[in-house]
C-alpha cells in the first residue's frame, strides 16, 4: 500500500508540475500577443479626410465640386490651411467657385494659400492681391533662368540707360517683386516664359517709364534673403575699369578796367586801375 501511495504521490506532483508549465506557457503567449497588438497600434497613424483635386488644377481655373474629393492624411503631418469640409471649400455654395492660384497635382492637398477667395474672376486678375498690378516680362529678360524659376519667386530689378549726355550706368531700382504667373509651368509652379510679377501701382508707373528709357533686366533673389535696402548704388564703365577722368584746369583772367574820355570827336580809351572806377564815369570793364 505503501509502494502504491507513493507511486500516486509521485503522478500527481508529475501532473502538478505539468500542469504549472502549461498555464506559464499559456500566459507568456497571451503576453507576447497583447504586445504584438500594442505594436500594431502604436505603428498606426492617426488620419483626417481633407479634399484633394481629382485632376491636375493650374493657375486661374475654377475649382468645382467635380474637382474635388475626400483623401485620407495623417494628422500629425498636416499642412495649414486644408479643407475638411464642403462648408469650408464653398462657403458661399457650389455655384460660387474658387480659383487656383498654384497649380495642383492629383491627390494634392488643396491649401487657402493655393486657391483665391470665393467668387474672384478667372485669370491674371484672380492671381493679383488687392491695390497691386500685374508686370509682364519680356522672356529676352527671364531666358538665362527658363525652367528654373517658380511662381512665388521674388526677383529684383536693375535699369541700364543713361541720363542726358551722361554715361551709361546701372542701377537696382526694385527689389523682392514676386512672380504671380508663367505661361508654362508645370505642377511645381516651375518654367520661365511669359513670367508675370507683381507690383504696386506706383512701381508698374516706375519701371514702365523706364523700361522705355533704358534696359531693364532682373536676377532672382534667395529665398532666405529677405533684406531690403534704400541704398543707391550706382555702377558705371568708369568706375569699373578704374578710369580717372581729367578736369581740365580752368584759368582765371584778371579782371582789366579802361576808362574812355571825349574830346569833341576824338576818343580816347585807357586802362585804369579798377578801384578807381566810379559810377556816372564814362567808364567799362572787359578784356
Amino acid at each position: 500500500m505503501r509502494a502504491v501511495f507513493g507511486l500516486v504521490l509521485l503522478i500527481g506532483m508529475g501532473l502538478a508540475g505539468f500542469a504549472v508549465y502549461m498555464v506559464n506557457g499559456h500566459l507568456e503567449q497571451q503576453e507576447r500577443r497583447v504586445q504584438l497588438e500594442r505594436q500594431r497600434a502604436a505603428a498606426v497613424v492617426a488620419t483626417v479626410e481633407i479634399y484633394a483635386p481629382t485632376r491636375k488644377i493650374t493657375y486661374g481655373e475654377e475649382i468645382t465640386p467635380d474637382d474635388v474629393k475626400l483623401i485620407k492624411y495623417a494628422t500629425d503631418y498636416l499642412p495649414e490651411g486644408v479643407f475638411a469640409t464642403e462648408e469650408e471649400l464653398f462657403p458661399r455654395g457650389t455655384d460660387v467657385l474658387r480659383v487656383a492660384t498654384l497649380p495642383m497635382e492629383v491627390n494634392e492637398p488643396i491649401l487657402s494659400s493655393k486657391v483665391s477667395e470665393p467668387g474672384a474672376p478667372r485669370g491674371i486678375t484672380a492671381l493679383l492681391s488687392p491695390g497691386m498690378r500685374p508686370f509682364p516680362l519680356s522672356d529676352r529678360m527671364t531666358a538665362a533662368y527658363a525652367g528654373e524659376l517658380r511662381i512665388s519667386d521674388r526677383v529684383d530689378v536693375y535699369w541700364v540707360g543713361k541720363i542726358g549726355r551722361g554715361p551709361n550706368i546701372s542701377r537696382r531700382v526694385k527689389q523682392r517683386l514676386e512672380i504671380i504667373s508663367m505661361d508654362d509651368a508645370d505642377a511645381n509652379g516651375v518654367g520661365g516664359s511669359g513670367v508675370v510679377l507683381q507690383v504696386s501701382e506706383k512701381d508698374f508707373q516706375d519701371l514702365q517709364l523706364l523700361n522705355s528709357a533704358g534696359s531693364l533686366t532682373v536676377t532672382p533673389v534667395g529665398q532666405a534673403d529677405t533684406a531690403v535696402t534704400s541704398e543707391i548704388a550706382d555702377s558705371s564703365l568708369r568706375e569699373i575699369l578704374d578710369i580717372e577722368v581729367a578736369t581740365p584746369e580752368v584759368v582765371v583772367e584778371q579782371e582789366r578796367c579802361y576808362r574812355t574820355e571825349r574830346k569833341g570827336a576824338q576818343v580816347t580809351r585807357f586802362e585804369v586801375p579798377c578801384n578807381e572806377t566810379r559810377e556816372g564815369d564814362e567808364s567799362r570793364r572787359g578784356n
